[in-house]
């Protein structure tokens, strides 16, 4: 509110000094011109005024008043040549380089004696829409060579054990244990191009919140049940401490995929005998879940880009996963206007926690 106030206060200040700056101008030159005319007709006949003495101060007079027109349009053109026409060129010039696909022109700093032309608010705003343009080109790049290499592993393990499953005389064993790993990198593949999807879909806005009431604890032991012959596999313990009738109003398949990525992972990092722990309770408007594990954990480093695409900060998982899940995890919370963080450490597992509002409007 203050700053509109300060805004149109400068805009009328502005004015008020454009004004002036007029009515100086058009005052010397009408000053000027009677002046003129006056001392023509003096020099011409002295006092002694006839239609022939007034008809040559007028001639004369026209001819000052031609000059200083001149002069005036050749400072007007002067004026526009520094404070409007080199401005837009540079403007245009560093425009024409961005719809190039250079996201590295900026529009230098444009000094102008009429602080409120506008043109410096424009080359900010462009300067601004390019570093934008820069950061999501550098996104899209490193993002198709993520992918490029994510298809290029599973489809090269896919097209050698299919080779060696050719060969003859192949014991049954091997066959097995070669198909079984042509399954299994087939289904890595398909997950990976699932959640590829998923995530353009969300990044897009192609995917709206769905709201509805519902039981987020039921939902949460479903999801966790889903896993049940992944974790006794493990033989990990699972504890859970869930609050009872906490419902929330919220999309129940988009928030589905935040719990399963969040129990995949604990499941999958966890080692045989480990413990996972599920807790949800109600705080306030908010719903809060925590999902623990005692897994291997992760430094501050990779902290700081856990969610951030195909990252995997230790590279010997790079065969249990894409590095999509919790990307997908984050760009889900903030589409329901949610938070996520996470607390680790290395050799000591990691707690993610999820806080989502009780009623979201979508």
């Amino acid at each position: 509110m203050n700053g509109g106030w300060e805004s149109r206060s400068r805009r009328i200040l502005y004015g008020l000094q454009r004004f002036a700056c007029f009515f100086l101008a058009v005052g010397l030159i009408v000053t000027c011109c009677t002046m003129l005319f006056v001392t023509n007709l003096q020099s011409a006949m002295g006092l002694v005024f006839t239609e022939e003495n007034l008809r040559q101060a007028a001639k004369l007079t026209f001819l000052n008043v031609l000059a200083l027109t001149a002069a005036f349009a050749g400072i007007d053109q002067i004026r526009r040549r520094y404070m409007v026409v080199r401005p837009v060129r540079r403007i245009v010039s560093v425009a024409q380089k961005l719809m190039k696909g250079d996201f590295s022109a900026r529009v230098p700093r444009l000094h102008s004696i009429d602080a409120m032309d506008g043109f410096s608010e424009i080359g900010d705003c462009i300067n601004r829409l390019a570093e934008e343009l820069s950061g999501t080109e550098t996104l899209r790049t490193d993002f198709i060579a993520n992918v490029s290499h994510e298809l290029k592993t599973p489809l090269a393990v896919i097209s050698n054990y299919a080779t060696m499953l050719a060969q003859p005389g192949l014991p049954e064993a091997q066959r097995v244990e070669y198909a079984r790993t042509v399954s299994e990198t087939a289904q890595r593949l398909a997950n990976l191009i699932a959640n590829i999807l998923k995530l353009n879909k969300l990044e897009n806005q192609q995917i709206f919140p769905q709201n509805q009431r519902f039981d987020l604890g039921e939902q949460l032991c479903e999801c966790l049940l889903g896993f049940e012959e992944a974790w006794e596999k493990k033989g990990i313990d699972i504890h859970t401490d869930i609050q009872e009738a906490v419902e929330i109003c919220g999309d129940a398949e988009l928030l589905s995929l935040v719990w399963n990525n969040l129990f995949s992972n604990a499941i999958k990092f966890t080692g045989a005998g480990g413990c996972v722990k599920l807790k949800m309770f109600a705080e306030g408007d908010n719903a809060v879940v925590q999902v623990s594990d005692t897994g291997c954990g992760f430094g501050s480093e990779v902290g700081r880009h856990i969610f951030e695409k195909f990252y995997q900060g230790d590279p010997s998982h790079a065969t249990q996963g894409n590095g999509l899940g919790l990307a997908l995890v984050k760009r889900v919370v903030d589409i329901v206007d949610g938070d996520i963080c996470v607390s680790s450490a290395v050799g000591k597992g990691s707690t993610f926690t999820v806080r989502v509002g009780r009623n979201i409007h979508g």
